[in-house]
């Protein structure tokens, strides 16, 4: 007769030791759970995908329009392809072994883009830049920070923005609203 307690059900690994398998919906309670601890919502509420990124919780909040959220979204979608093609760092890679990948260096296969597919990118880049730089000569006598440090803080590094004051979130508007000009959101 075996000695100590009886073993828990489930797969194992080789060693003995049991797999840690967690469903999605487990995963989902989770987050969920955090959302509601860390931003005072409902539980319907946190199950709103806008609370997840920072530019989100602005549109969430009403602090952004939904044409200014969509159009930050674009700009996050093609800043990070633009880094992606021309081999650029993003700025925050989601794991180093994400970023091994990513550079090519383990597991994935770097092919070089088409050509035309580059200079898409390029030209699209350059023009939601050139709205950026724009919008911050409009804005230079203005106080708080730049409109474009502001849209790369929030929508490509997701920086929260509880704590910031009401004239860098009115310079983030007229960076966004430079941004749906461009994407005609």
């Amino acid at each position: 007769m075996p000695r100590g307690r009886k073993r828990k059900p489930g797969n194992r690994y080789p060693c003995g030791r049991r797999t840690r398998t967690e469903t999605e919906r487990e995963t989902m309670a989770t987050v969920i759970e955090a959302r509601r601890r860390h931003f005072g919502v409902t539980e319907k509420q946190a199950r709103d995908e806008r609370l997840a990124t920072s530019l989100g919780r602005l549109a969430w909040q009403r602090d952004i329009s939904t044409e200014q959220y969509e159009a930050g979204i674009r700009f996050g979608e093609l800043y990070h392809r633009h880094h992606l093609i021309l081999g650029l760092p993003v700025p925050s890679p989601s794991s180093v072994a994400g970023l091994l990948i990513a550079e090519g260096i383990f597991g994935g296969s770097r092919t070089d883009p088409d050509p035309d597919v580059v200079e898409t990118v390029r030209d699209r880049f350059d023009t939601a830049m050139r709205a950026l730089a724009d919008s911050d000569r409009e804005q230079r006598l203005a106080r708080g920070a730049k409109p474009s440090q502001l849209v790369y803080r929030v929508v490509c590094v997701d920086e929260d923005t509880r704590q910031w004051p009401e004239c860098d979130l009115g310079n983030f508007r007229v960076a966004l609203n430079a941004l749906v000009r461009v994407f005609r959101c």
